[in-house]
């Protein structure tokens, strides 16, 4: 086999692992800048609380006092309804604390009004209110954490992908059937990536949920200490709290991204194929099993950058956007199990002999959601979430291509000339 052959059919192996962390680290930098404010909505949007269909109504003196023996004293509306605040989430009257006096019908007209100004209805709805109550910076919160989260992620993530599918050592080689590689191959990838990256997700989580208006110093600030209050009071394991969800929501999509992916990209590179075929007057060779393989290998080597890019763009935001809608349920639980730092909420312990519903496991968490909000609860966000990850997969795993695509360039130039030389 000729050189020029055998680097063809060498595909990925040819491109050196540090050549695929700086296209996974340029492909993190562009995707984290891109979609951060659909990722704040989308956090917002899931970590919100439930509010009653019912509309408010004023809380009359005919009530027995008791019931509001036990509540905080800073409960109700205050400054003109800066806050509102419902008891268990469940109730039907608005509290004007700290007394239990009539509600002035303005302060009832207030509430309903802070309510409508603070409360998100979709994705679009978030980021204008977001821009206009807190400011257009606020839809870049977090991209500090994002970008310290992202770049070992996608690097780990990315390379350990490519690793696990086509080195000759993978555990996968010969043991797996090819069709199957990529789901298991991007489930393993997944796994590494999300317990390396476990405190960094929930403190960008978390410092993305707040909703104060203060500076973003102030935000980092808060969260860094809530996060050491929640490990003094629980120990380092609680930093990779929602690891759980986090693998039930991570991993199915990573395998069925992957799947879709590389699914998606050989049937567009078949296609190229047989249209270039076609031009040039010859057989489309279709080729089996590992012939099929080299193939495609050859021909995603000869294509040029445009192409590359396309194919990966189209094929990743495709796939990107079908994994996210089906595992947008556990993306729910994971995001409103982080989100838990008042008191009370970091303990991890029963409250009253009663289990709150985020310690549970994921099958019965879920479960409560469903039976508190129906489907439209498990599916909160999913627009927000689609909307940013098709788009992040499609620019993520583009970048990634092209820059192995051009490294595979300059190697092949580099090979070239140590051989003239």
């Amino acid at each position: 086999m000729s050189t020029a052959a055998a680097a063809d059919d060498a595909g990925d192996l040819g491109i050196s692992l540090a050549q695929k962390m700086l296209s996974a680290v340029t492909g993190s930098v562009l995707t984290s800048l891109l979609v951060t404010p659909l990722d704040v909505v989308r956090v917002r949007l899931q970590s919100q609380h439930h509010t009653p269909s019912t509309q408010l109504r004023p809380l009359t003196s005919t009530l027995p006092l008791t019931q509001f023996r036990d509540m905080p004293p800073n409960l109700g509306i205050s400054q003109c309804c800066r806050e509102v605040f419902w008891i268990n989430n469940n109730a039907q009257y608005c509290v004007a604390g700290p007394t239990v006096a009539p509600i002035n019908p303005a302060s009832v007209a207030c509430a309903v009004e802070e309510t409508e100004r603070t409360t998100i209805n979709s994705t679009l709805d978030g980021l204008r209110k977001i821009a206009r109550n807190e400011g257009p910076r606020t839809l870049w919160r977090g991209l500090s954490p994002t970008l310290a989260m992202a770049v070992p992620a996608n690097v780990i993530y990315f390379a350990g992908y490519d690793w696990l599918r086509t080195a000759p050592k993978s555990p996968f080689k010969n043991t797996v059937p090819d069709a199957y590689v990529p789901l298991a191959a991007g489930g393993s990838a997944r796994i590494m990536a999300a317990v390396v990256v476990g405190p960094i997700e929930i403190f960008k989580t978390r410092m993305q949920a707040a909703h104060h208006t203060t500076t973003p110093a102030g935000h980092f600030r808060e969260t860094l200490d809530g996060l050491r209050e929640m490990v003094a009071a629980q120990g380092i394991r609680s930093l990779w709290r929602g690891l759980t969800l986090t693998l039930w929501r991570d991993v199915p999509f990573s395998a069925i991204y992957w799947w879709g992916y590389e699914t998606g990209r050989n049937t567009l590179t078949d296609v190229r194929g047989r249209a270039e075929a076609r031009k040039d007057g010859v057989e489309f060779a279709k080729g089996a099993g590992a012939e099929k393989v080299r193939r495609r290998s050859r021909s995603r080597n000869h294509e040029n950058h445009t192409a590359t890019l396309v194919d990966s763009f189209v094929a990743g935001a495709t796939s990107g956007a079908v994994a996210a809608l089906v595992t947008t349920p556990f993306d729910v639980g994971k995001t409103r199990q982080q989100v838990m730092r008042r008191a009370g909420d970091t303990t991890g312990q029963a409250v009253g002999g009663i289990v709150r519903p985020e310690d549970r496991s994921m099958p019965r968490f879920l479960l409560h959601i469903f039976k508190e909000q129906g489907i439209p609860g498990l599916f909160r966000g999913w627009a927000a979430r689609c909307l940013k990850v098709a788009p992040a997969c499609a620019i993520m795993i583009s970048s990634y291509e092209v820059g192995k695509k051009m490294a595979n360039d300059i190697n092949d130039v580099r090979s070239q000339k140590r051989l003239g030389g």
